[in-house]
């Protein structure tokens, strides 16, 4: 028999991304060939992974765990949301956003995690997926929180199954207060997260950039104007801007009379200890994903038989 050979492996996983596992036991029965390999991978069905790469996975599912005092949010993609409904693509979503919190937060430490009792790690079972069930997949983004007291709250919506759906939200909240009053506001302040998508905390987490764009645009809005009277136009802007825009300033989706700080303010009570707001995580399913319009298919034809659409 062949040594086989961790480069062999790897040569043979960059040319069929197929998960490890199988590219070792492809070359071990193909005596370490790799086109033989190749070809034993093809009629196994496990190579399909590499042609679906380049298709445009903007469907799938946002997952959100809970552990104690962490969680994490995880996004994967698939190409159709039928496979969103897909036991198998559900069970793996699920099962790799558990794997994400014993990780740092990272895409590259979740791929490189095996399942539990298994040498298979989650790119590799990933890859196996795309090869059974036949669309490309990814894995997109993942977060971690974690508090050192208190809890982190967490909400689904448009949820398909328990903590599975198109948006996931986590909210960290710090505090030694009562745990059900801590719950329920964490809960709310989860879904005023889901319907309104701040940008940050506060002022203090806005990039320096994004808030220059805003203040240009005061700026140009109110050119020709003396330059004291200006300054006054873009810091009033600037904070209207972030009662828009960040968490603690924006009004409280279930009672728009408050504001977020004031709701928190008025928590304190009932917990019957300070609470810190530390962080919020927000993910949309696809957002920021260009997908492919669908085709024109009149357009193609009278193009193929040089007619005019």
């Amino acid at each position: 028999m062949a040594n086989i050979t961790a480069a062999m492996v790897k040569e043979l996983r960059d040319k069929t991304s197929a998960g490890m596992m199988d590219c070792k036991t492809a070359l071990n029965e193909t005596n370490g060939d790799i086109e033989a390999a190749v070809d034993w991978l093809r009629k196994k069905g496990l190579s399909k992974a590499a042609k679906k790469a380049g298709r445009v996975a903007a469907e799938g599912l946002v997952a959100v765990e809970s552990a104690g005092h962490t969680a994490t949010i995880l996004e994967v993609n698939s190409e159709t949301d039928f496979v969103a409904r897909n036991d198998q693509f559900q069970a793996f979503v699920r099962e790799a956003a558990k794997i994400a919190l014993m990780g740092d937060g990272t895409i590259e430490s979740l791929e490189g995690a095996h399942f539990p009792g298994s040498q298979t790690t989650v790119k590799d079972r990933l890859q196996e997926l795309i090869a059974t069930i036949g669309e490309n997949m990814t894995l997109r983004r993942v977060a971690k929180l974690e508090v050192s007291k208190g809890l982190i709250s967490s909400y689904v919506h448009n949820a398909v199954t328990e903590g599975l759906g198109k948006i996931g939200v986590l909210v960290a909240l710090e505090s030694e207060g009562d745990v059900t009053v801590l719950g329920n506001l964490g809960r709310q302040i989860a879904m005023h997260i889901a319907a309104t998508n701040p940008v940050a905390v506060d002022a203090s987490g806005i990039d320096a950039a994004t808030i220059e764009r805003e203040s240009a645009i005061l700026r140009e809005k109110n050119a020709g104007k003396p330059d004291n009277v200006l300054q006054k136009i873009v810091e009033s802007g600037l904070k209207s801007y972030y009662k828009e825009v960040t968490l603690l300033e924006q009004s409280f989706v279930h009672d728009p009379s408050k504001s977020v700080t004031q709701v928190l303010k008025e928590a304190e009570s009932k917990a019957g200890k300070p609470v810190a707001l530390k962080g919020f995580v927000r993910f949309a399913l696809g957002e920021g994903i260009e997908k492919e319009e669908a085709p024109d298919f009149a357009a193609e034809v009278a193009a193929q038989a040089g007619l005019k659409a």
